[in-house]
């Protein structure tokens, strides 16, 4: 196949589709021309392999020895470190984010992001740390380096050398889902208990729009819930999670009887979803914390006021 063609990406991965397409995902990943054939033992890393061995013979391609890492208890896939462990960042891509110098263009800027962005997941809160450096990139600003720029950009750099193993999801045992929010963005952790210990098994965040930031703390934490889930849906549909909040008026809220307009439609997604509501106090919810919290100044905005009085009942727990 020529190099340069539009579509020669999505034609190759449909062709190795194709010829992979009987052996299952939990034995042999592909994308492209990038094989993981992977097992729990030996032997049956030697079953994977010649299973993967006999497509590729009967599809009439080859491999090129000199690129193949056979039995290895470790390895590069798609600038990440898969080991027995987790999933962990590529240390050649984190030594150049820890060299970068400090951006003078915006095109360096959204260079720099672009790289760090493929992390997100690993860094917690990333969307509050990267708001500063976002919107010096948006159309029509003039670039100017400030304060809170430089210490966002160095924030990042840390936070990419620090970042953590990510444990390996296990579909049949119960997720845990910490969501957070904040007046700038939303935050959540989603983990499973292993071996008497949460591990987590990715980060997510993202930056509230200005309408969103008009939001009252409990409509905020709600919507931080369903873009939460959105996010996670491979991983949360079907299966049983327990979703932590540090507001109590959220769990109020998921108890709706006769929710109308805006938390209808949000209720409504949630409704596809198994789980259960537990109430964390702040102080044992920094997992999930978003930059800062702070009580709404006038309580519950005209929205939530209005549904509490047709509800006929203040905040209630659940658990």
């Amino acid at each position: 196949m020529p190099f340069g063609l539009c579509n020669a990406p999505a034609t190759f991965e449909r062709l190795m589709e194709r010829v992979l397409n009987g052996i299952p995902r939990d034995r042999c990943v592909v994308y492209l021309d990038d094989l993981l054939v992977h097992a729990s033992d030996f032997g049956g890393a030697l079953k994977n392999l010649r299973e993967v061995f006999s497509a590729i013979r009967q599809a009439g391609l080859r491999l090129n020895p000199a690129k193949c890492n056979l039995m290895a208890r470790d390895t590069m896939f798609l600038g990440h470190v898969v080991s027995g462990q987790g999933v962990a960042t590529d240390p050649g891509k984190v030594a150049a984010v820890k060299d970068w110098p400090t951006p003078t263009t915006i095109s360096e800027l959204r260079s720099f992001l672009g790289l760090v962005s493929y992390y997100r997941r690993f860094v917690r809160n990333f969307a509050s740390i990267a708001s500063p450096l976002h919107r010096l990139t948006e159309k029509g600003r003039a670039f100017g380096w400030t304060q809170a720029c430089d210490a966002a950009f160095q924030q990042l750099k840390m936070a990419l050398v620090d970042t953590p193993v990510l444990a390996y999801p296990y579909p049949q045992q119960p997720f845990i889902l910490d969501t957070d929010a904040s007046n700038v963005g939303v935050g959540a952790v989603l983990s499973q208990r292993e071996g008497g210990a949460e591990r987590v098994v990715a980060y997510y965040s993202c930056s509230l729009n200005r309408a969103e930031r008009n939001y009252c703390v409990t409509r905020r934490e709600l919507l931080a819930v369903i873009l939460a889930v959105r996010h996670f849906r491979p991983y949360l549909l079907g299966s049983q999670f327990l979703l932590r909040t540090d507001h109590a008026s959220l769990t109020w809220l998921l108890t709706f009887r006769q929710p109308e307009g805006q938390v209808a439609r949000w209720l409504e997604v949630l409704q596809e979803y198994r789980f259960e509501v537990q109430h964390r106090p702040g102080h044992r919810h920094a997992n999930a914390d978003a930059l800062s919290r702070r009580p709404c100044a006038e309580g519950l905005c005209r929205h939530c006021q209005r549904q509490e009085e047709r509800e006929g009942s203040g905040p209630a727990m659940v658990v």
